[in-house]
């Protein structure tokens, strides 16, 4: 790209203060080891990182240095504001905390309440349990001191869940400071590849996997069980660090910094007593209707037969005689179609769009809950459900950053 090349080199020299450093690598190096690479360069005492498709709020750095001039050892992030992709608009995003899936994906959840009760109120830090990677700051010597980045990680793509684990697991805290706010462009889709196509997403995450999570990482291979076997390098370096920093278990992780996280299998906590020959208690129904899109005044139906397990939904003109656009709601969250199928996302592929699925009872991937601005957030994924173009006849749904827009706002007609 001619503009990154000369035009860039003359701009930062003649716009920019001269304090500010052009940094070229030799060769593509990726985010993550580009990070790196431009951190050994700075010299300042903190270090903010920020994705090149962000625009700064005003009054938003200094929020984000008085936690770490308290503790060094604290890691902090702004509210991220969202910026249009298709037309740069900017708009507020509501105060979220991150999280994950044990597909690794990181997703936005809802603040606890007891987050928000303290005497600051709405202006107090919040603790996050992941970071989503793109913009936050910390001390320059307490990043390198933590390790940095994982090196061995390709490109893109799982290092904000390593690098938040290892925060709190190895004696830090991750902070959300809503007095800072940054806008940032959530494109539709990454804009570049990988080096021979490869998956890049699935190198990474098998490598922090096998560093940091201990036995946890079967929930990981129960839904990639194809990755097992993968090559993901050497990793004796990073399991030294862990050693050395006397970082403490995922299980520590998980019952102290993120206990909303659901498990299954060996390591579930236990049930409740089942006693013998009584029928299991079908979860109890809140709500019987249709599913209403408020902006095309359509109703949310199945693609295809509502039968048809992996079947798309889609919204089509509402027919309040037809039981097969009759959705249940119920005390486990979930949303039934015609009282046979789940509405479910992938935590696997999350550019994947809802698909009606076996009810498995676990929550996660179809779980909904309704919310404020009428919007249909998913819990597993951490968005929020829109129809993707109002004025298409062809009515196809998506999963998306929740911004309280028209197109993600439903209503469940009962």
């Amino acid at each position: 790209l001619a503009d990154l090349k000369k035009d860039l080199g003359e701009y930062v020299k003649t716009q920019l203060p001269k304090t500010t450093k052009l940094v070229r690598n030799e060769k593509r190096e990726g985010l993550i080891r580009g990070r790196m690479i431009g951190a050994s360069h700075a010299t300042g005492k903190v270090l903010v990182f920020l994705d090149s498709h962000c625009e700064v709020n005003e009054m938003w750095l200094q929020p984000l240095l008085t936690p770490i001039r308290e503790d060094h050892r604290t890691v902090v992030c702004p509210v991220i504001d969202i910026i249009s992709a298709d037309t740069l608009t900017y708009s507020s995003s509501p105060v979220v905390r991150g999280g994950f899936n044990w597909g690794l994906h990181f997703k936005w959840d809802l603040v606890p309440l007891s987050e928000l009760e303290g005497p600051e109120g709405a202006t107090a830090p919040i603790k996050s349990p992941t970071m989503a990677g793109g913009l936050f700051a910390m001390d320059r010597e307490y990043f390198n001191e933590l390790g940095q980045y994982d090196s061995g990680m390709d490109i893109w793509g799982g290092e904000n869940l390593e690098i938040s684990f290892r925060i709190w697991m190895c004696g830090g805290r991750l902070l959300i400071i809503p007095c800072s706010r940054v806008g940032h462009i959530f494109r539709k889709r990454r804009p570049y590849g990988s080096p021979g196509g490869q998956d890049t997403m699935a190198h990474n995450s098998l490598r922090l996997a096998h560093v940091w999570m201990d036995e946890y990482k079967e929930q990981y291979f129960a839904l990639r069980p194809e990755l097992r076997m993968r090559n993901y390098g050497n990793i004796t370096d990073r399991v030294e660090l862990r050693k050395r920093l006397n970082c403490k278990s995922f299980k520590w992780y998980l019952d102290n910094i993120y206990p909303e996280m659901q498990i299954s299998g060996p390591n579930a906590k236990a049930p409740q007593p089942v006693f013998i020959n009584r029928a299991q208690k079908r979860p109890k129904i809140i709500q019987r209707g249709r599913l209403y899109h408020l902006q095309t005044n359509k109703c949310l139906v199945a693609q295809g037969h509502p039968s048809q397990k992996g079947g798309l939904v889609v919204v089509r003109e509402c027919d309040y005689n037809d039981q097969n656009q009759v959705w249940i709601y119920n005390e486990d969250h979930e949303l039934i179609l015609n009282n046979l199928l789940c509405l479910d996302v992938s935590e696997t592929r999350s550019s994947d769009p809802p698909r009606l699925m076996k009810c498995h009872g676990s929550g996660g991937s179809q779980q909904w809950t309704f919310g404020k601005n009428n919007r249909l957030y998913q819990v597993s994924v951490g968005q929020c459900m829109k129809v993707v173009d109002p004025l298409s006849h062809k009515g196809y749904v998506t999963m998306a950053i929740c911004d309280g827009s028209l197109p993600q706002q439903w209503h469940f007609e009962s």
